[in-house]
């Protein structure tokens, strides 16, 4: 699934409410995780310059300054700026600084530039269909798109300038492509020096329109988008180069087929190239080109290729603005590493040599590159840097979630970080990881509710691999009971549950129903994110195979469990986890007494290209894996209680899948639950999500009893 849209479902925060020694509502429990229950946290930190000085928001509406060494004070309120400027910002969205004097704020299509020392400042509209907003590096641009086109502006005085002028919305300009897979967030790219633009351009001509039921129109209508299914015609992806002055743009197509991937585009820093990535169709094959800015190809700095799949999801990084000369991570021992090229695309060094996975680069310049990755520990986010001579420093001792902003010129560090123990800390460290001040200590909000801690474990399989699980139990837990039990699962790529964060990656609403009393349990299989290639690409062309048995040994070791009910097993999940529910349910169908599937993948073949080609190849290429992995053809094997939900709406998971597997239900005559969520996307948002998650766990603790 998409990383983005499978996290937002997967991964549920705790938020911070406090009420004197009373039971936790199903209804805090959904709604309130992140408007009460969710500890207290540093929002929008951004260093200002070089001398450490930074910035902050203060509930949103409080702009707090400080220094590292020194002190800090609220200098603006959001009202302050509404004054100077006409507006009506609410909160000082996307807040952005232009230099330590001024900085400039968006909310939809209004933007404010305003100086902190003269208090003044400016605003302009975009027209109201803008999207995609971006901004030049010195803020004296903004790009955007309406529609299938794209333009941009000067910030000081609107004036819409279009880079393309397409009639044909097939063809569409300055957005996201691949459907935001490998790595792509954004459609453009300024250059270094804002005198260019590089922009995606998708020509879905020959991708399938598929229809979505609008019901909001009287009469009901038909919303089409481009869907590509695996096996079937896909997108064309050129990269556009527009150069400001000349009004003139130069193209770039894939140079070994015309469905391959364009991604990862980077500007070297003398503003003359650029680097990206051409992935082919297959996925198991990329170039690394370099590009002159006037379109002209140079040369293909490098190769890569594997039996599996190659997803490059980052850029090329350039830790000196004197050179271009870049590093560039690959995971082609096993582990994301970062490896050191000269600018003509001749290896020069292997930077880091780690046997975990490397999350994140946060920073790279003055030459040196700093990263998250997990450490030995994979539930850990920790922060890390590397010189150009291969010198590697944890700059984190404390385990945990790290999250890091690093200071221009590597002085200092924002670091803000939870574990299990911890709801969350916000320190500034020096460039050697010392803390040298304290900004946030959290209070645990939930304290007074006496919810249970979440206990993380792990089981080994028969071939020696380690599997992470996470186990909740009631606050009143009598281990002399048995207690009926909530599996809940994802197990697809890209997404961990099982984290050492606070509550363990855990959703409120787990210990909403732990404190009904359920043991609720998850287990990350193979597959899942986090753990290098040999644990990720096993999976490769039968998803759903081995990550079943994986999640069946967690079966086994509950029914070992004195205080579990064996004949009350429930499963849940969403996305690739409502496939795994159903999945699971299938194949063993004397484990589960009921399950509730959301948004559930039932057939590899209705998913779209981008992800499901990755991992399954085409249909044609892997017709034996397709069939065994299909739900439809084992759906004669559902015994216990099935409650599918789907949103009418969803452009991820289409509602193709849920009607397939009903109708093979009805043939098989075989009842099952179906409840529809109109006009909701792939996860159902705002106050329906409590509706949603009543839903469900009304639906499992009636039918989970034997």
């Amino acid at each position: 699934m998409k990383k983005h849209l499978s996290l937002l479902f997967v991964l549920f925060f705790i938020c911070n409410f406090s009420l004197a020694q009373s039971d936790l509502s199903l209804k805090e429990a959904v709604l309130g995780q992140y408007a009460q229950f969710y500890p207290e946290h540093i929002f929008g930190f951004q260093w200002i310059d070089d001398e450490g000085s930074y910035a902050y928001l203060k509930k949103y509406q409080n702009l707090v300054v400080g220094n590292a060494e020194g002190d800090e004070e609220v200098i603006l309120h959001i009202r302050d700026l509404n004054k100077s400027v006409d507006g009506r910002f609410t909160y000082f969205a996307n807040l952005s600084w232009i230099n330590k004097e001024s900085f400039i704020v968006h909310q939809k299509q209004v933007i404010a530039k305003y100086n902190i020392k003269d208090k003044k400042g400016k605003k302009i509209k975009l027209p109201e269909q803008a999207e995609n907003i971006k901004f030049d590096p010195h803020y004296k641009y903004v790009s955007y798109s309406i529609d299938n086109n794209l333009f941009y502006s000067s910030i000081d005085e609107f004036k819409g300038i279009p880079v393309t002028n397409l009639v044909d919305l097939n063809v569409v300009s300055g957005q996201e492509i691949a459907r935001s897979e490998m790595g792509i967030t954004e459609g453009v790219f300024w250059s270094p020096t804002s005198d260019k633009l590089a922009f995606y351009q998708k020509d879905e001509t020959y991708v399938h329109d598929y229809p979505l039921l609008d019901i909001d129109k009287y009469p009901g209508s038909l919303n089409s988008i481009k869907y590509p299914m695996a096996g079937q015609k896909s997108e064309r992806a050129k990269l556009g180069i527009y150069h400001l002055k000349l009004d003139t743009t130069f193209y770039v197509t894939a140079q070994h087929g015309q469905e391959n991937y364009i991604t990862n585009v980077s500007w070297t820093p003398d503003d003359q190239f650029l680097i990206f990535a051409e992935v082919a169709r297959s996925q198991k094959h990329v170039w690394v080109h370099k590009y002159k800015y006037d379109g002209t190809f140079v040369k293909t700095l490098f190769e890569e290729q594997s039996d599996t799949w190659v997803e490059p999801e980052r850029p090329a990084y350039f830790p000196s603005n004197e050179s271009n000369d870049f590093v560039w991570v690959s995971e082609r021992d096993g582990f994301d590493n970062l490896y050191a090229y000269s600018k003509e695309g001749k290896l020069q060094s292997k930077l880091t040599n780690n046997k975990f996975v490397l999350k994140d680069v946060v920073a790279a310049e003055n030459g040196e590159v700093f990263f998250t990755a997990t450490g030995k520990n994979p539930l850990n986010t920790m922060l890390y840097k590397v010189d150009g001579k291969g010198r590697q420093k944890l700059l984190t001792k404390e385990e945990g979630t790290h999250q890091a902003v690093v200071s221009p010129c590597n002085q200092y560090v924002f670091d803000q970080y939870s574990s299990i123990d911890i709801p969350n800390k916000a320190v500034i460290r020096s460039a050697k990881g010392k803390i040298i001040k304290e900004l946030l200590v959290a209070q645990d909000k939930l304290a007074s509710y006496g919810l249970s801690s979440a206990d993380i474990s792990h089981l080994v399989t028969s071939d020696d691999v380690k599997l992470y699980t996470r186990l909740i139990k009631p606050k009143d837990f009598d281990s002399s009971k048995k207690y009926p039990v909530l599996i809940y699962v994802y197990g697809g790529p890209h997404a961990q549950l099982v984290t050492n964060s606070w509550m363990a990656g855990a959703s409120l609403w787990m210990h909403w129903l732990a404190n009904q009393g359920y043991i609720v349990f998850t287990l990350d299989n193979r597959g899942s994110a986090n753990r290098g290639v040999d644990f990720e690409h096993i999976i490769h062309r039968n998803l759903g195979e081995l990550e079943c048995k994986d999640q069946m040994k967690g079966v086994e070791y509950l029914k070992s469990l004195d205080f579990i009910d064996t004949n009350r097993i429930a499963i849940h999940g969403w996305s690739f986890g409502g496939y795994m529910t159903i999945n699971m349910m299938l194949k063993a169908p004397e484990s589960f007494n009921v399950g509730v599937a959301g948004g559930p993948v039932t057939d590899w073949k209705f998913y779209e290209v981008m992800y499901g080609e990755r991992y399954m190849d085409t249909p044609q290429e892997n017709k034996k894996g397709y069939e065994e992995t299909s739900l439809l053809n084992r759906a004669a094997d559902l015994e216990g209680d099935l409650l599918m939900i789907h949103g009418t709406s969803d452009p991820v998971v289409v509602m193709q899948h849920s009607l397939a597997l009903i109708r093979k239900f009805v043939e098989h005559e075989i009842q099952v639950d179906f409840f529809p969520y109109p006009m909701h996307e792939h996860n159902v948002r705002g106050k329906d999500r409590y509706h949603l998650m009543e839903k469900v766990l009304n639906y499992i603790i009636d039918k989970n009893v034997r």
